[in-house]
């Protein structure tokens, strides 16, 4: 973690490069922002770029600041081109899961590369279980499945009860699609992870259960 591979820089700059022009352009801003209005209308450009854009310089920081530690641990398993098949299709599935929950509240709207950026981060954990983090406050090493574990259930949380202003669906969708496509692209995983594979996927079955019979 923290080695910065070209694809990350690149990654990094259009995200900096687009925040920016956002943050001085409110009509860009507002033309390219996640919006349920503008995308059944058929604007779904805004699917791929609201990916790009953020709310303020400490969203943007926070956002690059995970990229920066995970996106290399998923090239050094998976490579450049299928990191970026990790990246984009973890947006779009969390764009896709965000559209899903609120396609009937006109006015929604975000922004942001959480949920791509959560996509890398379960795919980093998927791929190396035995990854330890470091968390703000608490002087131990946590197993980064434990984390990824208990960052999905609290997506479901904030989901059911709308805590604070986050989208928390494009969170848990872009982590559904990071966690999928790295099955996909490293079959191997089945073999030498199982139980890792069963772990990660336990969020994701509560979601689905929950959403079946109604409670979220």
């Amino acid at each position: 973690m923290g080695n910065l591979d070209l694809v990350t820089i690149l990654i990094i700059g259009i995200n900096i490069i687009v925040s920016l022009k956002g943050f001085n352009d409110f009509s860009f801003f507002e033309k390219h922002k996640f919006n349920i209005g503008g995308i059944r209308r058929g604007e779904q450009i805004r699917m791929i770029a609201s990916g790009f854009l953020h709310v303020d310089e400490m969203h943007l920081f926070f956002n690059m600041f995970t990229l920066y530690f995970f996106a290399d641990e998923v090239i050094s398993y998976l490579g450049s081109v299928n990191f970026l098949l990790v990246y984009f299709g973890s947006l779009v599935v969390g764009n896709l899961l965000s559209f899903y929950f609120h396609k009937n509240e006109y006015h929604y709207s975000a922004v942001g590369a959480s949920g791509a950026v959560t996509g890398v981060l379960y795919s980093a954990i998927l791929l190396n279980p035995d990854m330890k983090l470091y968390m703000m406050f608490i002087p131990i090493a946590i197993p980064a499945y434990i984390f990824g574990i208990g960052y999905l259930l609290y997506s479901i949380y904030g989901m059911k009860n709308k805590v604070g202003n986050i989208g928390h669906d494009a969170h848990f969708g872009g982590a559904i699609g990071g966690y999928v496509i790295t099955l996909i692209l490293a079959t191997w995983l089945f073999k030498e992870h199982l139980l890792m594979v069963g772990l990660l996927a336990i969020p994701i079955v509560l979601l689905y259960i929950m959403r079946k019979t109604g409670k979220i």
